[in-house]
């Protein structure tokens, strides 16, 4: 008698089965860097002050290089969703030896340049001291970091969430108790907190590695790299590098444009842009879920058919609504968050007041930054990457005419207009980078995403 094949899970189920996991993954790295600067804070502000630049180097090549990740999730999701298994494994084995490779090179680069990169961003003194005590043992878990973010695209793309979900909670939990036992009780102050996060790094990319090579081996794949495969993630992340770039001048240059606005302006914008990092958290675990499932159905489809295509586009439009839907939600929170606890996160009623306004304009464009998210996660996810990195420069291109003509403005005003004028250039400035910047975006994408050329 034949055994009856076990249902397949609604789709509504499989995008919850894995995005809720990589939601859980991506929080747990920012709970990791706040774990390192509450037990290093204890020992002074130099010293916290010399950790929040060589963690901000750190994390900055660490941020350049997500495409480790972005590439390996479609490349794999797609062999695997067409029953390509040996394929599939390829492709991680190939991720994984990029992400070593580029770790390395630039972990030793970095070595050699870490006192000039640092005091170029200002450091001098005792803070360039603790600077480079945090950043130089720091590099010895880059290659580590490199290696769980290809090796977490590469399980994403085996459409498994839970086990980086593990690997990342286990290793916060065990940052937090090695730091302090490095830093207190055995004395190594600064760089005890580095040793600890490295150490750390390491152990959780050899225990997600693990998972990709016992699956070389099962299927007899090989463990060398193969030069089409290393070409392929470099075209691609290439591609990906340009949007990442793109992106972070985006925020270099809003930062820029409030600094000139005043302390108070710059306060709130910093609480400001953390909570909607929090809430980028959220967006983008659906983004991933995304990337994986878009990428495996365009493996399991025969899109030469319009029924294989049909079945890709009714996929992405079921992902288009989910998302909306969570924008609307984190929507609602802003304003919430923002008049009724904005106290908690600062004493100052001015910068408290500059928050709550600036979550209403944030609320506003969730939505819009919800449909941004999740084409970004469909068209990586189909690796229309190419096109993904010629959008990023164009909105940079509109997005820089808006910050320009706003500083100029401001800084055209003299003293006593531009303490007037404050929190209107602070509401404009967020308007500009929530729903003009966001709304370029969204342009680009929604043109892409309807043509469907990126099926294929």
């Amino acid at each position: 008698m034949s055994k009856t094949p076990e249902p397949r899970p609604s789709l509504n189920r499989q995008i919850l089965a894995l995005a809720v996991p990589a939601f859980g993954a991506l929080i747990a790295e920012p709970l990791l860097v706040l774990a390192d600067s509450a037990i290093v804070g204890h020992l002074g502000s130099l010293q916290l002050a010399g950790l929040t630049l060589g963690s901000t180097v750190a994390h900055t090549v660490v941020g350049l290089m997500i495409f480790l990740a972005y590439s390996t999730t479609p490349a794999v999701a797609r062999a695997f969703g067409a029953g390509d298994a040996s394929g599939a494994y390829r492709a991680a084995r190939n991720g994984l030896w990029v992400a070593l490779g580029l770790g390395v090179l630039i972990a030793a680069g970095l070595a050699v340049g870490a006192r000039g990169v640092l005091t170029a961003l200002g450091a001098q003194g005792d803070v360039l001291t603790y600077g480079l005590a945090y950043l130089l043992p720091s590099l010895v878990g880059l290659p580590g970091m490199l290696l769980v973010l290809a090796a977490t695209g590469a399980l994403r793309g085996f459409q498994d969430t839970k086990t980086p979900l593990y690997v990342a909670t286990g290793g916060a939990a065990v940052n937090v108790v090695l730091s302090w036992v490095l830093v207190y009780p055995v004395g190594l102050g600064v760089a005890g907190s580095a040793i600890a996060t490295a150490a750390v790094q390491w152990g959780m990319a050899l225990m997600l590695s693990a998972r990709v090579v016992v699956g070389v081996r099962t299927h007899a794949v090989g463990f060398a790299p193969d030069s089409p495969g290393l070409a392929a993630v470099f075209k691609v992340g290439s591609w990906l590098m340009l949007r990442a770039v793109s992106m972070r001048i985006a925020l270099l240059a809003t930062v820029f444009v409030v600094t000139a606005q005043g302390p108070a302006n710059l306060a709130a914008y910093q609480l400001t842009l953390s909570f909607f990092n929090l809430l980028a958290f959220a967006l983008d675990a659906l983004a991933i879920a995304a990337q994986a499932l878009l990428g495996k159905e365009m493996g399991a489809q025969n899109l030469a058919t319009p029924a294989g295509k049909g079945a890709v586009v009714q996929l992405k439009n079921r992902l288009v609504r989910w998302s909306l839907g969570f924008g609307l939600l984190t929507a609602l929170i802003c304003p919430a968050l923002g008049f009724g606890l904005a106290w908690i996160f600062t004493p100052d009623p001015e910068v408290q007041r500059l928050f709550a306004l600036s979550l209403l304009v944030l609320g506003v464009g969730q939505p819009l930054a919800a449909y941004v998210f999740i084409l970004d996660g469909v068209l990586i996810g189909a690796a229309d990457v190419r096109y993904l990195g010629m959008a990023a420069l164009c909105t940079l291109a509109v997005y820089t005419p808006v910050l320009v003509g706003l500083h100029l403005w401001f800084a055209g005003q003299d003293a006593g207009a531009q303490v007037q004028l404050a929190t209107l250039a602070y509401l404009l400035l967020w308007c500009a980078y929530a729903l003009w910047y966001m709304g370029a975006r969204a342009l680009t994408l929604w043109w892409r995403a309807r043509s469907g050329v990126w099926i294929r």
